[in-house]
């Protein structure tokens, strides 16, 4: 049976663990073939195996020269899906400059940049899908504790809605995916990390009236979904998938 991104491309940013990986596998199997991207190598040795259809590349997204040359390098792309990210702990009475920086960085600078280097070829061709990996924590609901999380996600938003307005003449389309609390390794180590693991994941859990985590394959499906022909007639739009965390 033919996928739905079969004859795509794609780029994906952050697939060394939880949803970046998870999109990584689904695109394969959808058919697209994938150039799978982290600052950690190893984490995706076993991609490849996986499926024939991905290959890898180490990227720190913070760096804007190593950025451009990747995404050069990957060739004519069709799909491009920001998911590198990092979340900070801390409140506006405890979030230190550094911590803002090193948010809005690595959470909306880095997908500035990669969708600087890829946008000229997606424009050239007049085709093109972005997807851009926010978060329900952002312009959509204030979460405790996510001050320099929630506002960098937010940008990001503002990012994808701009990018839309600008390319929406040009056959490339940039929506944002933004998940509620998501069972991925990361959530799992501040967990255990945690003083009392038990109660934090309770904690996480009771955000959602469903009562459990989504997985980072239903993130995954719904990347597909953003970045196939489904959705041509869809842009500068942000798909929430939270368990009803933000009804």
């Amino acid at each position: 049976m033919a996928g739905r991104l079969n004859g795509k491309r794609a780029f994906v940013t952050g697939a060394g663990q939880g949803m970046g990986r998870a999109i990584a596998l689904a695109f394969a199997a959808e058919g697209a073939d994938v150039v799978a991207s982290s600052r950690t190598l190893a984490k995706m040795e076993d991609l490849p195996a996986l499926s024939p259809k991905i290959g890898i590349v180490e990227l720190d997204v913070t760096d804007a020269n190593t950025v451009a040359r990747r995404i050069s390098e990957a060739g004519p792309l069709d799909i491009l899906v920001n998911c590198a990210g990092w979340v900070h702990t801390g409140s506006i009475l405890t979030c230190s400059e550094e911590d803002w920086q090193k948010s809005l960085e690595q959470n909306a600078t880095s997908a500035f940049r990669t969708m600087k280097a890829a946008l000229p070829g997606m424009v050239e061709r007049g085709r093109g899908s972005i997807v851009n990996v926010a978060s329900v924590a952002s312009s959509i609901t204030g979460v405790a504790d996510r001050l320099g999380y929630g506002s960098s996600k937010a940008a990001m938003i503002g990012l994808t809605k701009a990018a839309a307005r600008d390319l929406i003449s040009t056959g490339v389309r940039v929506n944002a995916l933004c998940p509620g609390t998501t069972l991925s390794p990361s959530l799992q180590s501040r967990i255990d990390q945690s003083p009392d693991p038990q109660e934090m994941a309770r904690t996480f859990m009771a955000r959602q009236p469903m009562g459990r985590l989504g997985s980072v394959e239903e993130m995954a499906a719904a990347a597909v979904y953003l970045s196939s022909d489904e959705t041509a007639f869809m842009t500068g739009q942000i798909l929430v998938i939270d368990g009803g965390q933000t009804l």
